[in-house]
């Protein structure tokens, strides 16, 4: 576990589980880059830079889901594993005041509740993938495997084909 300047809710809960990783930081710009930009920056593959999407049901409930930055969430895939009718994307007004983070800087770890996640079982394929670090301009590589131990997540085929 390295020491770190940054502090965000993701990195103090990887600091306080005593779970190895790496900051990684990108310039940010006026606002969110999309992952395929993070993934050049770093020179690594945009599947293994997973950016986390927030949805919601018909009933206020809340799913997270983690894929590859090159990839799109199939909505209907994703309500099928969360065990709703529907799911849409949380309006990005919402993302703060539910989440604690920004659009573009939301990390599945640390979030303000804990929700259902599912990551893309393509990080299975990497030992460490890239996630927001819980601000724009930064990521974590972290070992997937320590992700299990860290949140309450489950691995299924989330995207479209």
């Amino acid at each position: 576990m390295a020491k770190k300047s940054v502090k965000t809710n993701a990195v103090r809960l990887l600091d306080r589980a005593k779970i190895n990783y790496e900051l990684r930081e990108y310039p940010e710009q006026d606002g969110p880059i999309a992952a395929v930009e993070v993934a050049d920056y770093f020179h690594q593959p945009a599947d293994r830079i997973f950016k986390t999407l927030v949805t919601t049901d018909t009933n206020k409930g809340y799913f997270v889901f983690c894929l590859p930055g090159d990839h799109s969430l199939d909505l209907k895939k994703a309500a099928k594993i969360a065990g709703v009718k529907k799911l849409e994307m949380l309006k990005q007004k919402d993302l703060l005041p539910l989440t604690g983070y920004v659009h573009g800087g939301c990390s599945p770890i640390g979030m303000k509740k804990v929700f259902p996640t599912v990551i893309d079982k393509s990080a299975l394929d990497w030992e460490t993938i890239y996630m927001s670090g819980g601000k724009i301009g930064l990521q974590i590589e972290v070992y997937v495997k320590d992700l299990e131990n860290l949140i309450d997540i489950t691995y299924d085929e989330i995207t479209k084909d």
